[in-house]
């Protein structure tokens, strides 16, 4: 699997933006991918340490439109903690 099908978005949101300044970062992660893969992914797209990683898997939601139901995707979100030596992460490009 190639590293750019492993990471698939960063999660943006109140409280992963928080935990940037613990130097632990979120990613949708490919739902096949293992923590050594993901691991591996971020080392080498963004060319930083990798301390630990932290996998959740969510399941997908029951929605309904109209008399179709149905499930969402499933997701797999993995939270990734830096070397306190490695350089920071940018998502936002002033």
């Amino acid at each position: 699997m190639d590293v750019r099908e492993i990471i698939k978005r960063p999660v943006i949101t109140e409280a992963s933006t928080d935990l940037m300044s613990e130097k632990k970062y979120t990613f949708e992660v490919d739902t096949r991918a293992n923590k050594t893969q993901v691991k591996d992914a971020v080392e080498e797209i963004f060319d930083v340490k990798v301390d630990k990683v932290n996998i959740m898997n969510y399941k997908g939601k029951f929605k309904r439109m109209g008399k179709h139901a149905g499930y969402t995707n499933k997701r797999r979100k993995a939270i990734v903690k830096l070397t306190a030596d490695s350089k920071e992460i940018e998502f936002f490009e002033v």
